[in-house]
């Protein structure tokens, strides 16, 4: 398992989480400036600067509940309000869009550049932010310092590490059905055909070598697919051509995305059922987590007319439904984190939460998390 996986984790999934909502938002007609502070409010606290210090600490995954806490609070971060079915769905399509591209990676290195493609996305959402900007490119420096000298083989660890991590995660999109690289059991199909990776040939030739090195014969064979060469590698700099398309914007495209249990998801339950057995390791996860997150609750709303409501189902009814339906075993609950005691205890936690809190400047417009945030995601 490999111990640097997390922040690339946290950086992918926080941005198919900003491509959701930013796509909703626009669906919905939210005011320009209630939709701008919504991102602000979220990227400001997903890149607080002792959080991600602590993030980029050598460290195992979290578990899928305590990851699903941290993501609850960010998605609560600013003048929404997430019920948990829809909150389930937000955290389905985001787990699952990550996983259809880990598993596409030409090779694992370019899991790197799926990242990037990601912070690209979010430092656009932030440009007329200097000092979210600020943070984010402290970000962009960090993974550039951290990961690009790591070895194919590293890679090759993060990338086992993140399909360990969603294995046992067979949700059904409607975007990936309709296009027909997902089973209806939840499955992706990969493809046998597109550019082969960097650095590679197009299998098909097999050729023989003497033992002084020279080539004594070649034999074809037919590899099956329709492969092509790639057309060159992508920049891991700070500014540069990604070349790859994973990682960016699925959703720009206006379409009604949908995520269903799929048929198999039974096995799948009962699996996820033992792995969030309680453990003797889980408190002290929590421990930490509530270190680095804080005391950071939702605060009931002094002025609602600031807030606005999002929902990923086309209506409250079918948002109840989805929450008495979903089996036990798949849904994550939210694990709500007191840290109450410590705050009293602990100046340096409380400098922590503090910081990792947005900003009453940042938040001028109004803290209200409004109504229950149903109506943002119908078309979802």
């Amino acid at each position: 398992m490999s111990s640097r996986t997390l922040p690339l984790l946290f950086i992918n999934l926080g941005g198919e989480m900003l491509y959701i909502l930013d796509q909703r938002l626009r669906a919905q007609n939210i005011p320009a400036d209630k939709a701008k502070k919504v991102m602000n409010d979220i990227i400001t606290t997903m890149f607080n600067k002792k959080f991600l210090e602590e993030l980029f600490k050598p460290q195992e995954l979290y578990s899928k509940k305590a990851l699903r806490t941290v993501f609850d609070r960010l998605a609560h971060a600013s003048i929404m309000r997430l019920n948990q079915a829809s909150m389930d769905k937000l955290y389905d399509l985001m787990t699952m869009a990550f996983k259809y591209q880990v598993l596409l990676c030409p090779r694992p290195k370019d899991i790197l550049l799926v990242s990037f493609n990601h912070m690209d996305a979010i430092k656009e959402f932030v440009k007329d932010t200097p000092s979210v900007l600020g943070q984010v490119d402290e970000t962009y420096h960090q993974l550039i310092e951290i990961y690009t000298p790591l070895s194919s083989g590293e890679f090759q660890l993060i990338r086992q590490t993140l399909l360990i991590f969603f294995q046992d995660m067979h949700i059904r999109v409607s975007i990936f059905l309709k296009d027909k690289v997902q089973n209806s059991n939840g499955r992706f199909v990969l493809p046998i055909c597109g550019p082969v990776p960097c650095g590679t040939q197009i299998p098909g030739l097999i050729r023989m070598f003497s033992c002084t090195g020279e080539e004594v014969s070649r034999l074809q064979f037919n590899n099956g697919g329709n492969y092509a060469a790639a057309l060159r590698e992508g920049s891991f700099d700070l500014f540069g051509d990604r070349v790859t398309r994973l990682g960016t914007n699925m959703y720009s495209v206006c379409r009604p995305v949908e995520t269903h249990i799929s048929g198999t998801s039974k096995n799948s339950a009962q699996h996820t059922k033992v792995n969030t057995a309680p453990n003797p390791l889980a408190k002290e996860e929590l421990n930490l987590l509530a270190k680095l997150m804080g005391g950071l609750d939702c605060q009931t709303p002094g002025n609602t007319d600031t807030g606005f409501r999002v929902n990923l189902f086309a209506t409250d009814e079918e948002e109840e439904e989805a929450l008495v339906s979903r089996p036990d075993e798949l849904s994550y609950g939210v694990i709500n984190i007191q840290a109450t005691k410590d705050q009293q205890t602990n100046a340096e936690l409380a400098k922590i939460i503090g910081e990792f809190s947005v900003s009453q400047e940042q938040s001028s417009s109004g803290n209200s998390k409004g109504d229950d945030l149903l109506a943002m995601m119908d078309g979802l």
